[in-house]
């Protein structure tokens, strides 16, 4: 039942769906079948309330066990988006699982990888997952930018410290001294 995936492609993969069904027979019996071939289903029974139970319980153990994949495509799609048939769109945007079931039939229950356009679009589904949006390539690769400290005053003598320079094109003129300074000569 665990569908663990680690595939990293961008390219978009057939969305998955498991179903649950409970099917009723003439005698007041029924079964409940999974579209995953290894469940474990319980045997034929008149206790219908236990098995329609085990159904719910089991689809949400899909639900909870299943990695969504992001570059899943849209189930709905493949389906022509009779889920909703009366409102058509494009299917767009990252996955997500939903968990259907709807409440006045009663005996089915799917989890599917549907796209985030049509899920909101499907009657009694409940969205229980979605995707992680990728990060562009050049975001994801990029380290973060060292920090560069700001540039030391130039010390003089004495423990103090100069000025800190004006920018460019703001420098104020000096006067000149009066006198004169001739090469050799100090203060």
């Amino acid at each position: 039942m665990t569908t663990a995936y680690s595939e990293s492609s961008t390219e978009r993969i057939p969305g998955r769906v498991w179903t649950v069904r409970l099917t009723g027979f003439a005698d007041r019996s029924a079964t409940v079948t999974c579209s995953t071939s290894a469940c474990r289903m319980p045997a034929r029974s008149k206790d219908l309330p236990a098995l329609r139970a085990f159904a719910a319980r089991h689809a949400a153990a899909h639900a909870k066990a299943a990695t969504l994949r992001p570059n899943a495509a849209c189930h709905c799609r493949a389906d022509r988006c009779a889920a909703h048939e009366d409102t058509r769109v494009h299917c767009t945007g990252a996955a997500v699982l939903i968990l259907r079931h709807d409440p006045t039939i009663g005996r089915v229950w799917s989890v599917e990888e549907v796209c985030e356009t049509c899920a909101p679009l499907i009657p009694h589904a409940r969205t229980i997952a979605r995707a992680p949006r990728p990060r562009p390539a050049a975001t994801a690769l990029k380290a973060p930018a060292p920090k560069v400290p700001a540039p030391a005053r130039a010390g003089v003598p004495g423990g103090f410290s100069s000025p800190s320079a004006p920018a460019d094109g703001d420098a104020p003129r000096r006067r000149p001294r009066p006198g004169p300074r001739r090469g050799g000569q100090t203060r």
